[in-house]
Parts: C-alpha cells; structure tokens; sequence
C-alpha cells in the first residue's frame, strides 16, 4: 500500500456523498445499495457509536477517499460482527489495499471484544473476484441461502474466526 494513505476512524460530513461516489465508481451495486453505504455513514455521524457502525477511511490527500471498511456488532450475539462494507477505488484495486483494510477492521473488532466476522456476499459471477478475495483474507463460506437477492442470486455469507483479544 501506498504510505501516502492516510488512515482514520471517525466519519466527516464530507464522507457520504464520497461514499456513495466510490460504491457507484465499482459498477457493482445498485443504486439502493449505494444509497445504503452512504445512510450508514451518515447514521454513524448523527449517533456516533450508539449507531453501532464503525468506520475506516483510507485517503490521499490529492485524490479524496481511496477506500473504506465499515463494520459493527451483531445485536443479540456475544462477540460476532458483521462486515458490512468494504470498497476499494477501482483505480487502486490489487495493491493491498483491502487487504490493509481488512486487516485493520479485524484489529478493531478484536479491540472491541469481537472474536467472529461474517460477511454476506452475491453468488452472481460479477462477485467471483470478491469471494477469491475474501477467501485469500482467510474467511471461509458457512453458508448458502438460495435464491435470496433473486432467482439464481444466492447469498453468500462467509465467516473468519479471530482470536480473542488479549486484556
């Protein structure tokens, strides 16, 4: 990665419609899915951490939001959390920076007690790099919901074990 990355934690106002401008840049969400990514930032903003997102940015001071990760705990578990969103500028796809994303989103989740990470994901054939990626990061597919987005959309939901955090 880059050491021109910077990397932070809080979210600014400026951070939504950046958002949403990132997702659309993929090509790999709708317009609804974009305009989620971008709610949940904007809920972290109004709410802070009773939102119960968390955010990590990386940026380029010349070139705006190169990246972000955005997870939190899942209500009515112990220690298990969901990875909700991870996005890469395509400009800056296959250059560690999810990797460095997910990696220091796992950091966090460890730090805040977490000791499982799920990820949901399509089985459409646009996302077959994404599943190579989040495999080649170490989580492993625990399960299969037919059907779910749409007739032959199935969901995907992935899961990575952490060790628990030491106190």
């Amino acid at each position: 990665m880059n050491d021109l990355v910077a990397l932070r934690g809080e979210v600014r106002a400026e951070d939504i419609p950046a958002i949403a401008g990132l997702a659309g840049a993929t090509g790999f969400f709708t317009a609804q899915e974009v305009a989620v990514a971008a709610e949940l930032a904007e809920e972290r903003l109004n709410k802070g951490p009773a939102s119960g997102y968390h955010f990590l940015f990386a940026e380029d001071a010349a070139k705006g939001l190169m990246g972000y990760a955005c997870f939190g705990p899942i209500p009515c578990t112990i220690a298990s959390f969901d990875l909700y969103w991870i996005i890469v500028d395509p400009r800056r796809q296959g250059h560690g920076l999810g990797k460095r994303l997910i990696q220091l989103a796992e950091a966090e989740i460890q730090a805040l007690g977490g000791t499982r990470v799920y990820i949901e994901t399509s089985s459409r054939d646009l996302y077959h790099p994404t599943r190579r990626f989040y495999e080649r990061c170490g989580y492993a597919l625990e399960a299969v919901l037919k059907d779910f987005y749409a007739p032959g959309d199935d969901k995907l939901i992935y899961c990575k074990s952490l060790p628990a955090a030491r106190a």
